[in-house]
């Protein structure tokens, strides 16, 4: 297919030509967010004049989403972005070449995962690689003679003709059995298929293209980079002179499912040695290390408490040469997510959950003075070259826009690059929301949020959607979501309520630490407590009527809610939630998070894991309750799910089962998110604006 520069100019236009005075408002429905653009993955070119970003729109015919390239140019005044990419197959993954004449990307349009490499100025993509297996991710080297790649192979084979040899003779096999000889045997929604994700690289051209076959970098350790089921390329990286490349692996063994034990190590670029672990001395969590511009310094994240998945991401900084390492920033109680240079190698820049925000911070190496860049809102990823940031941010009212703004002294307030879904959404009343706080469990404060419904008139009242966040660690805050919205609710005339009960992130290590070993404890308290004062503070709020809503830990919350607050709302929904704390500490895959939660494994203390076990109060259920899985869901098994509601119908409480074969833990294809929202609005009508 030719390439193609395509403008926002046309679409711009048309949304002021569709837009007027007369346009009748209504509210944010479903299929708004299922057919939404979404913006990501900026990446500003060497020279800080243009980024290139993603927008992946939704293919409801294909019941997927479809992605491509997009490029701004950051040196004109309100220019208009082009598309940089056109094909029937996604682009994703975008990294300029170091000279800024290219951009490498990752596309199946060969019939596999490979990288491919796509002129600045125009012109057709040329396949830079033609491996046997898939790329997963990649890096170039900065001075763009070399490519590291992560690639998922059998380790015990010779080259990758091998692992493609194998893996389609399996497919072959009319023996359908998997045998296993230590854990995982599945992972978040795959079986284990006894590869890993190995760490390559390999030589690159003067035309950017693969010269020689690669090499494995990481294949002498039993692990997988990035880590499965989300790490990313973020986890590897190349020193500035290209020589090296630092990454972060947990050696599988038998402990893997029962292990936080990150560690980065360095190697050759080239190959040729064994990798060198850096950080042998920590037990927890360390990754996502990065090399300072002048290459001394590798600045990393991580944990100090083995085993425990939300302990507070702290900042390293480790001399190159000596090994020595220290804190940055050791008294800012905040957990950095990710972390890169300024290209003075002055400060880093790094984004962290803040108070139901998430936002960019600027942090002196020196001083370790945290700065924030950011106000309201929630960064998502974000890119650094020269005093340039680019970077998505959303809201409750939007979904990720792209920004960028300058750093150092006079530096003007950040740009918006992008107005995606402008003329989808010109019609569109959003739901007017606001934060609030209240003393919570132990007369501490805790946040929350309301919203009014799109067509919300003074004097009345509206019933309510009170949403329980997952995690337990986690947070419902300033931002936008494509699974758990509260302008879905909004739109469809119901008002929210959502609190960052005691276990939220975003508040300080302490606050996020308090809900380990107390998950129908301070969480519940705050949940009523919340509840009741945003109820006399918001006239708005229709206590009678309510029904609480809520996925994982907040599925987990229904079921208790269910057996200790069972006079507290009109109908529950119940996604992807515990039921047994048993069995789910004997079949969930990463063990580490019940070993955590309960203080060890079930075995060793079996009362803390049955102190806060729903089944024990399935005799005071009475709420109805709309149940729903996923049954590729390893996180959450279905058992769980099946329990839940042969309890309710066993105990005659009326109660839905909806079940998606197809999915995990998340619900993402196109139609099944219609359905799943539909059949959950369905379910809060009938209950709060029928009669009872």
């Amino acid at each position: 297919m030719k390439f193609r520069l395509v403008t926002m100019v046309t679409m711009v236009a048309a949304a002021l030509g569709s837009t007027t005075a007369m346009a009748a408002p209504r509210g944010f429905t479903v299929e708004d967010l299922v057919n939404m653009e979404r913006v990501g993955s900026p990446a500003v070119s060497p020279d800080a004049s243009r980024v290139v970003y993603t927008v992946r729109s939704t293919d409801m015919s294909k019941n997927r989403g479809h992605t491509e390239l997009w490029m701004v140019d950051l040196r004109a005044a309100k220019a208009a972005p082009q598309r940089l990419t056109s094909h029937s197959s996604s682009s994703t993954e975008p990294e300029w070449s170091p000279k800024g004449d290219a951009v490498y990307f990752l596309s199946t349009r060969s019939g596999s995962s490979q990288v491919w490499r796509q002129p600045a100025a125009g012109g057709e993509p040329v396949q830079v690689t033609n491996l046997p297996v898939d790329v997963e991710s990649f890096r170039v080297s900065p001075g763009g003679d070399r490519i590291a790649m992560s690639l998922s192979v059998f380790r015990d084979c010779a080259d990758l003709a091998c692992t493609k040899g194998r893996a389609e003779a399996k497919e072959k096999d009319k023996a359908t059995g998997k045998l296993y000889d230590r854990l995982f045997a599945r992972h978040w929604d795959t079986w284990r298929d006894h590869r890993n994700n190995v760490l390559f690289s390999a030589p690159l051209d003067a035309a950017g293209k693969v010269s020689a076959a690669p090499v494995s970098l990481s294949g002498p350790l039993d692990g997988d980079v990035p880590s499965k089921p989300f790490g990313d390329r973020e986890e590897y990286r190349f020193s500035p002179d290209g020589k090296n490349v630092v990454f972060a692996l947990r050696v599988a063994g038998k402990t893997e499912a029962w292990s936080t034990n990150f560690d980065l190590y360095t190697v050759p670029a080239a190959g040729g040695a064994a990798p060198r672990n850096l950080t042998a001395d920590n037990q927890a969590w360390d990754t996502k290390g990065v090399y300072s511009p002048d290459g001394r310094t590798l600045a990393y994240l991580a944990m100090a408490r083995p085993g425990f998945e939300a302990d507070r991401f702290q900042v390293m900084l480790m001399d190159v040469a000596t090994g020595h390492k220290r804190k940055l920033a050791a008294d800012w109680d905040r957990s950095a997510g990710s972390l890169q240079w300024r290209a003075d190698g002055k400060a880093l820049i790094v984004d962290a959950e803040d108070i139901g925000q998430h936002r960019l911070f600027s942090i002196d190496v020196a001083s370790g003075k945290v700065t924030p860049l950011t106000d309201k809102g929630a960064v998502g990823a974000f890119d650094v070259r020269g005093d340039t940031i680019a970077y998505t941010q959303a809201n409750l009212s939007s979904g990720a826009q792209l920004f960028s703004m300058k750093l150092g002294k006079g530096s003007a307030a950040p740009v918006q690059l992008t107005n995606v879904n402008a003329e989808r959404l010109a019609d569109v009343r959003f739901g007017q929301s606001e934060q609030f706080s209240f003393q919570g469990a132990n007369g501490e404060t805790v946040y929350g949020h309301v919203m009014k419904p799109w067509n919300a008139e003074p004097g009345k009242k509206y019933p309510i959607a009170f949403i329980v966040h997952g995690g337990p660690q986690g947070s419902f805050g300033n931002s936008w979501s494509y699974r758990w919205n509260p302008q879905v609710y909004a739109g469809a005339g119901y008002a929210a309520v959502f609190i960052d009960f005691h276990g939220s992130t975003g508040y300080g290590q302490k606050f996020t630490d308090s809900i380990s070993g107390d998950w129908g404890g301070k969480p519940l308290e705050d949940l009523q407590k919340g509840l009741d004062a945003a109820v006399k503070k918001y006239p708005w709020l229709d206590r009678e009527r309510s029904c609480a809503l809520g996925a994982s830990y907040g599925g987990y919350m229904m079921n208790w809610i269910a057996g200790n607050w069972n006079d507290g709302f009109r109908c529950l929904v119940n996604h992807a939630g515990v039921f047994d704390t048993r069995g789910m500490a004997y079949s969930t895959e990463e063990q580490w998070f019940t070993d955590w939660e309960s203080g060890g494994p079930y075995f060793a203390v079996p009362q803390n894991h049955e102190r806060f076990n729903p089944v024990h109060h399935v005799n005071k259920w009475k709420t109805p309750m709309l149940v729903i899985q996923g049954d590729l869901d390893f996180r959450i098994p279905t058992a769980q799910a099946l329990s839940t509601f042969t309890a309710l119908q066993r105990k005659g409480v009326d109660s839905k089962l909806l079940v998606f074969p197809d999915e995990n833990h998340w619900i993402l294809k196109p139609a099944n998110s219609l359905q799943w929202h539909h059949t959950v609005i369905g379910w809060l009508d009938q209950y709060l604006k029928q009669k009872q």
